[in-house]
């Protein structure tokens, strides 16, 4: 592993205790498979990734644990926990080497394009936005509740920012900073369509969360009733001394 890391996760915005935890388990993966960062040199990081899932079908029908990390406990929790960091790490060394994770399951959702400062304000923007929203949920949507644990989920195609549930659905919530345009609408999806074959006993929608949307994006969610698109603004209000 490489020593920047927890630095790199202090730069995103993550707590002390889960840097501690992501590191813990990034540790723990690499003692059983070897150097995260020879797998992803060499292109062999998906072999590793596909030995940590676990769905709820496994759970169901009670399959070992397949990966070769041994622990006591909740196989499904468990393996989702050291699959999350794995992914969480790759997603590092791809956001910071010199070439490009060639996979889908790892995914930079910044537009490649903008100059690196433009990238780091909106990384914080949405880092802020991410804080503000898992301490008030209910101001999203009442029902909502958060049970991703505090962190990000990590699922084939990326990161979640926040995982709900309400009565009848688990929740993907997006959050984009500035404008979102149609690649919002592919990468929220495909972070839907990973869960719901992650976790197969409830139904998935999904909440996008931008400042305003592009008219190509609007049009692709009227025909996704599963999909909803919301709205944050920003208000500054100014008091003399």
């Amino acid at each position: 592993m490489r020593t920047d890391y927890q630095k790199w996760l202090s730069e995103q915005g993550y707590q002390d205790g889960t840097q501690k935890a992501q590191i813990y388990r990034v540790k723990k993966v690499e003692e059983c498979y070897g150097s995260l960062d020879e797998h992803f040199a060499n292109g062999t990081h998906q072999e590793i990734i596909e030995t940590l899932k676990y769905s709820t079908k496994d759970k169901q029908e009670n399959k070992p644990n397949p990966s070769k990390i041994k622990f006591d406990g909740d196989i499904k929790g468990n393996l989702q926990s050291y699959r999350g960091a794995a992914l969480w790490y790759l997603n590092f060394l791809n956001q910071t080497n010199d070439y490009v994770l060639q996979t889908k399951n790892v995914v930079d959702d910044i537009n490649i394009y903008l100059p690196i400062e433009d990238k780091q304000q909106r990384l914080s923007l949405e880092r802020d936005m991410q804080v503000a929203l898992r301490k008030n949920i209910a101001s999203l949507e009442s029902s909502l509740k958060i049970v991703d644990g505090g962190e990000e989920r990590a699922v084939d195609s990326g990161l979640i920012d926040i995982t709900c549930e309400d009565s009848n659905s688990l929740v993907v919530v997006e959050l984009k900073a500035g404008k979102a345009d149609s690649r919002a609408i592919a990468q929220i999806l495909g972070y839907m369509g990973d869960l719901q074959e992650e976790d197969d006993e409830k139904p998935v929608r999904g909440i996008l969360i931008a400042h305003d949307f592009d008219k190509r994006t609007k049009s692709a969610a009227r025909v996704v009733p599963t999909l909803k698109l919301m709205k944050y603004s920003i208000e500054f209000k100014f008091t003399a001394e």
